[in-house]
């Protein structure tokens, strides 16, 4: 995968479209400039704007390669086909947490995963606010700058902290739980010492798929709650995200 792209360009074409396209417009949208695809569902003008440059720019940087963009398969679910089939498909979420960044809330990211063949081989989140960028590839492991990532080390279940929709139940058991409107964000904090576990379900591939392999890539456990391994096509069931198999274990049965 590495001879096909260097992942350094694409860092460098995610981080130049956050800041002609996103930054510019963060806390200064008008009204005209934010409005709901789907009940609930809000999207801005630098949604779209920002996954037009980054689906022309990676297209050309990867000649022959497809784009499923949470924005175009909005206007076309039919892509979503794209990542059943063989070659190179390039995932976007070109802001995610979008109502955090109507809100002026710096929680908010870019993500983008390249699948081949059905499988993710590399992915990139980017904190524009931040400024920080995570990079995986297959085998290379995870990557702030110089700075090899990994997950938090395994612990009993009342020190373990997690991102999943707030539980009563599971919170008697845990030391905290919550959710701040940003898968990106969630899969940062997994991967530089916040969080423990993530619990997610209804996954869009433009969430998950770079997330999951930078967890895997720093040395995370990850699994469907059907036990199956994730791969990056549209899926209903949950994800569970944990730093060990027996902590996945554990935790599968406070979260199903």
């Amino acid at each position: 995968m590495s001879a096909m792209i260097d992942a350094d360009i694409v860092a460098r074409i995610i981080r130049e479209t956050a800041e002609t396209e996103i930054l510019p417009r963060f806390g200064h949208l008008a009204a005209d400039q934010i409005w709901e695809k789907k009940p609930g569902q809000v999207v801005t003008e630098a949604d779209e704007a920002a996954e037009k440059v980054l689906s022309r720019r990676l297209v050309d940087l990867l000649p022959g390669s497809k784009v499923v963009g949470e924005e175009g398969v909005n206007a076309d679910p039919a892509l979503l086909r794209n990542l059943e089939g063989q070659g190179a498909v390039w995932v976007i979420d070109p802001v995610d947490g979008t109502s955090n960044f109507a809100k002026a809330n710096p929680r908010f990211a870019v993500i983008i995963a390249l699948v081949i063949d059905g499988v993710t081989r590399a992915g990139w989140i980017y904190d524009p606010v931040g400024d920080r960028m995570v990079v995986a590839e297959t085998g290379e492991g995870a990557w702030m700058g110089g700075e090899r990532l990994s997950v938090l080390p395994d612990g009993p279940l009342e020190t373990l902290a997690g991102s999943v929709k707030r539980s009563a139940h599971l919170l008697s058991r845990v030391a905290k739980v919550g959710r701040k409107g940003s898968a990106a964000h969630d899969y940062l904090d997994l991967v530089t010492g916040i969080l423990h576990f993530a619990h997610f379900t209804k996954l869009m591939p433009w969430d998950h798929a770079a997330g999951v392999l930078i967890h895997a890539e720093a040395g995370g456990y990850s699994r469907l709650l059907n036990g199956t391994p994730y791969q990056p096509v549209l899926c209903r069931t949950g994800l569970l995200l944990t730093p060990t198999e027996g902590c996945w274990r554990s935790l599968k049965a406070l979260v199903e």
